[in-house]
């Protein structure tokens, strides 16, 4: 098993394509077949398996949940400033790990699929991820 941080300072909102950063774990961790779990560790971001060929999908998510979770709607939460509730519940509403298999030392990922940190607030923040190799 391996694992290691990966520290990011990935901009503000959007999704931030991670994929070779994760790419390089799994191959220091020189794991053949198995499994690879990446979580990030903020509650105001999130991680997404997606579409890595048409930008246009990331903008339609991206205003997706804007919809679902606006800034401006009446937040008990506001010390951090307007963004930050609506960044919390949209990390809520997505997921903060996903666990993608390893094959051929490689991940296995689709021919259109990149891993995605999500960012859900307007600044910049510094983000770390974990990810962790484990099999064969």
């Amino acid at each position: 098993m391996h694992q290691e941080s990966v520290r990011l300072e990935p901009g503000g909102r959007g999704l931030h394509d991670v994929t070779d950063a994760v790419r390089r774990v799994v191959h220091v961790a020189g794991v053949r077949t198995g499994l690879c779990n990446v979580c990030v560790q903020h509650t105001s971001a999130s991680l997404v398996v997606q579409e890595n060929a048409d930008p246009a999908v990331r903008r339609d998510l991206e205003a997706f949940l804007a919809r679902l979770a606006p800034e401006g709607a009446d937040y008990e939460h506001e010390e951090e400033g307007p963004d930050d509730m609506p960044s919390h519940i949209r990390a809520a509403l997505t997921r903060t790990a996903e666990t993608l298999p390893v094959s051929g030392a490689e991940l296995a990922l689709g021919t259109w699929q990149a891993i995605y940190l999500w960012e859900h607030r307007r600044a910049p923040h510094r983000r770390k991820l974990v990810v962790t190799v484990w099999g064969l």
